[in-house]
């Protein structure tokens, strides 16, 4: 599904980027990694953002190298600096 399905589902229009970014500011205040991985998921870029932080700041390292292992370099860093993921992988 994409982005604009998918906030479709949610009753969002996705011209509409503030109700985009309320959605994303809600999921990433409430800790609500898995709204955001579906955002991000579906394209968008400042869930996807948002997720690396969550999930940094969660300690959730599951997630950090599913999203490093999909090509996210900020994921990647974040792993080599906890030694979780050796430099030449990165």
């Amino acid at each position: 599904m994409n982005r604009d399905d998918y906030l479709a589902d949610l009753g969002i229009s996705a011209d509409d980027p503030d109700a985009v970014a309320l959605l994303i500011e809600a999921a990433t205040e409430n800790g609500d990694l898995d709204l955001l991985r579906q955002l991000a998921d579906a394209g968008s870029k400042d869930a996807t953002d948002q997720l690396v932080e969550l999930a940094e700041e969660l300690g959730d390292l599951d997630e950090l190298r599913r999203l490093a292992a999909g090509g996210n370099r900020d994921a990647a860093d974040i792993l080599v600096e906890l030694g979780e993921l050796p430099e030449s992988e990165h």
